[in-house]
């Protein structure tokens, strides 16, 4: 957790560039800083091939940073990288303030929005295996020094400890997330509308989405990871079928490992889908680069093959102008504006269209004395035609898949 005893957090910012999407990442550094409540006083990069060993930047660049900590009155030093424990050590002995890298501030910003007892236990696995080869180093490092009676056996022993304790806490907090992972696939299973979920970069605007198509009310805000929790609400579509809309926790740049094994409980709500609402903020810069990475981690979680839209929001500040994403097609590519509602009944047009469809034409004659299945399957069929016969109601039309299985005895013709 990021803290400078029970004082506000002043960092500087310090980064490596070497192209553009450097240049992207640490704009989003800045982003997630302010997020998390962290006051930014400074900021500091370099130029450089790959990463310094030792210092995360080179050892001259470290020394700049450590003076303009002290001018500046930083209290802290947020590097745009996952930083080993050696280059933590290093740079916290040359700065005198506490080293925060880009995985450790991320992980403090889920902290601060996890609400459910999922989201919890989701964070808490991931910050206990980010924790535990830093562990790991501090006991090489202490084994090195010590070198001898009374100083390596009690460090020793006491990171044995501390790492066992670890161990077992992350061996029961994933315990707990398969349950839940086995809960959710059983109450998944026993759906009976089809899902849609809502993805995208955080910050793209899906929870706006959400509450504009369902008015589920979710919190929404000009910051990263709003959204962490995910939230379902049902939603009727124009063609009169009833489908359930999911808003999932949005992804980032350098999205960590450990948040990414984390919360695949929660992402498998995605592999779940039956449709997916691609949300990409159509006023961002690097909007392309933006979907590149949500598809990254589709692709990571082996759903490419489940259809998608993208739905390019935003267009209330960059006008209706033709949007078109390389890979995509415009039939699946649509500009809407979460926030007036612009476009909206095209995006629900489109979920009609490419929705795979969960009705067949059939005929039922439900008897008189079971009135509660001809008012299950009125509720996602499209009835066409009625009649009340002496033995029961005769329905024609589309009728919901599901149903059908649960009332195939009813089925004539």
């Amino acid at each position: 957790m990021i803290s400078t005893e029970n004082k506000s957090t002043k960092a500087l910012l310090l980064g490596m560039l070497n192209d553009i999407s450097d240049e992207d990442s640490f704009k989003e550094l800045k982003l997630l800083a302010e997020t998390a409540g962290v006051e930014v006083v400074g900021e500091a990069v370099q130029k450089r091939n790959k990463i310094d060993p030792a210092y995360y930047v080179g050892k001259g660049k470290a020394e700049e940073v450590a003076q303009a900590v002290k001018t500046l009155g930083a209290n802290a030093v947020i590097c745009d990288d996952e930083l080993s424990p050696v280059q933590i050590r290093n740079l916290e002995d040359l700065t005198g303030v506490q080293i925060i890298d880009r995985t450790m501030l991320i992980l403090d910003i889920f902290a601060q929005r996890a609400k459910t007892s999922e989201g919890k236990i989701q964070v808490e696995l991931a910050q206990l295996q980010y924790m535990m080869p830093r562990l790991t180093g501090k006991g090489i490092e202490l084994s090195q020094e010590g070198g001898g009676i009374g100083t390596r056996g009690p460090g020793e022993t006491k990171l044995e400890t501390d790492r066992r304790h670890i161990r077992r806490r992350i061996h029961h907090l994933k315990e707990e997330l398969e349950d839940i992972q086995k809960s959710r696939k059983i109450i998944t299973q026993s759906r009976a509308y089809p899902v849609i979920s809502l993805i995208g970069y955080t910050n793209a605007g899906k929870s706006t989405l959400m509450n504009a198509l369902t008015n589920a009310g979710v919190k929404t805000g000009d910051r990263l990871f709003e959204t962490l929790d995910t939230t379902t609400r049902g939603l009727i579509l124009p063609d009169g079928r009833k489908v359930l809309l999911s808003d999932t926790v949005g992804f980032i740049r350098k999205l960590p490992h450990q948040l990414v094994d984390a919360f695949r409980a929660t992402l498998e709500e995605v592999k779940e889908a039956d449709l997916l609402i691609h949300v990409a903020d159509g006023s961002s810069p690097t909007v392309e680069e933006d979907i590149a990475v949500v598809n990254s981690v589709l692709k990571e979680l082996g759903v490419e093959k489940t259809p998608i839209i993208i739905a390019i929001n935003k267009i209330d500040i960059t006008g209706d102008t033709a949007i078109f994403i390389e890979g995509y097609n415009k039939d699946s590519t649509i500009g809407i504006s979460a926030l007036t509602g612009k476009n909206l009944d095209k995006l629900l047009d489109a979920i009609c269209h490419m929705l795979p469809s969960n009705r067949r034409k059939a005929e039922l004659l439900i008897p008189y004395d079971n009135a509660s299945a001809l008012n299950e399957i009125h509720q996602n069929s499209a009835i066409s035609e009625t009649e009340y016969l002496d033995e029961g109601v005769k329905i024609k039309g589309e009728i919901d898949i599901a149903k059908l299985k649960k009332y195939e005895k009813y089925i004539i013709g």
